[in-house]
């Protein structure tokens, strides 16, 4: 029988597992109209912020399976843009590249489930890159709904 995957409440000792995946969050953006360092520099600021300064309550998990690293979500607390209730959002979600398809997301996305609603929340937010097919069609999986659509117009 094989060890299996466990959600622990995120140390300080992982924020370098955390901040390494920072490439594979930035690289999915796929916004032509930056260039991609802005974009990784935007990724590792607003990880670095979430590690330090995440609204109150958040937490941070991570998955792992024996002793390894496989993935991270990060969950906080929100104001919902239209109904101006407390909410719990995902701020961050990523799983290693070589521990995808192993189930860590869903394990990471329920957990927060279970957060949010142990703070009484009765909705969960999240934002995804307009260009990151894969993960809309994950949280979509899930029962995440479109709500807004935020977009821009290049002008050059």
């Amino acid at each position: 029988m094989t060890n299996p995957i466990i959600v622990r409440a995120a140390l300080k000792a992982d924020h370098d597992f955390i901040l390494s995946l920072s490439p594979c969050l930035s690289e999915v953006a796929n916004l032509s109209w930056h260039k991609e360092s802005t974009v990784e520099q935007m990724q590792d600021k607003y990880m670095l912020e979430m590690l330090n300064n995440a609204p109150e309550p958040n937490i941070t998990l991570i998955a792992e399976k024996n002793g390894t690293s496989l993935g991270f979500i990060n969950v906080c607390s929100h104001k919902d843009g239209i109904s101006n209730e407390t909410c719990g959002t995902v701020s961050l979600l990523a799983v290693a590249p070589n521990a995808q398809k192993m189930g860590v997301g869903q394990l990471l996305m329920d957990s927060a489930e279970e957060w949010a609603k142990n703070q009484g929340y009765s909705l969960l937010h999240l934002e995804v890159f307009a260009n990151n097919k894969k993960a809309q069609r994950f949280y979509q999986h899930l029962g995440f709904e479109d709500e807004m659509q935020h977009m821009v117009k290049p002008l050059y």
